[in-house]
């Protein structure tokens, strides 16, 4: 979905000359249309990401899409799994290794998948910051998978992924989605959680799965849910 400047300066929670700066200094993307910037949602939300900027996970919900049950994050870890050791010393062997592993279904090519990874890559770096990283296709519809999938693969070796604070990274949460509306609700999610201590502590700890499962569902249940068109209660 595409926001106009006004728009995207509110998704951002900052003022429209902020937004208009960063645009000029080339930090976040904009396709100037009849003399005006327009913005996509996924490169908003990336851009938020790698600087801590916290958007609301309410922002994420496109007009359309409102009243469809989206999946949970947890449940989608659950399915991409944790990963221990995973090997390689710099990034395109650290994607291979982590393609390798992700449990896709036959009709998805591997090969394709990695070379999709690395050309995101090539887009600027998918480093969260903190020694986390976020490799993702760009279009994430074209993969066609029933449902999403988070694999959290940490390394074996920290690795530098041109992280905006220079940190190398340790762990890998790498996403599979069906569309770019589920990509965008688990990447809000996603950097949500990332935000929170609790959370960034076990995955700084190499937590086994059913522990760090526990702490994203647990900041997942804070946030507002969109189940059957109404928002859910936050949790105290």
């Amino acid at each position: 979905m595409q926001l106009d400047l006004r728009d995207a300066a509110r998704f951002l929670g900052v003022d429209e000359s902020t937004l208009y700066r960063w645009v000029r200094h080339g930090d976040i993307p904009a396709r100037p249309v009849h003399e005006q910037y327009t913005f996509d949602h996924v490169d908003l939300l990336e851009f938020a990401s790698g600087r801590g900027i916290k958007v609301s996970p309410e922002m994420m919900v496109e007009p359309d899409s409102r009243g469809q049950p989206m999946p949970s994050l947890a449940d989608a870890v659950r399915a991409g799994g944790v990963h221990d050791d995973v090997p390689g010393t710099d990034k395109a062997a650290v994607l291979q290794a982590v393609v390798d592993q992700l449990p896709l279904p036959s009709s998805v090519n591997r090969g394709f998948l990695y070379q999709m990874l690395m050309a995101r890559e090539q887009l600027g770096s998918t480093g969260f910051g903190h020694g986390i990283a976020i490799p993702h296709a760009r279009d994430p519809v074209v993969l066609r998978v029933a449902a999403p999938a988070v694999a959290v693969s940490y390394l074996a070796t920290p690795v530098d992924f041109d992280s905006l604070d220079g940190k190398p990274v340790h762990t890998l949460f790498t996403m599979v989605s069906p569309s770019v509306r589920v990509h965008l609700h688990l990447l809000a999610h996603l950097a949500t959680a990332l935000q929170d201590v609790d959370v960034l502590a076990a995955v700084t700890a190499r937590a086994p799965e059913p522990e760090l499962i526990e702490a994203l569902a647990r900041v997942e249940a804070s946030l507002p849910q969109r189940r059957g068109g109404g928002s859910g209660e936050k949790k105290a």
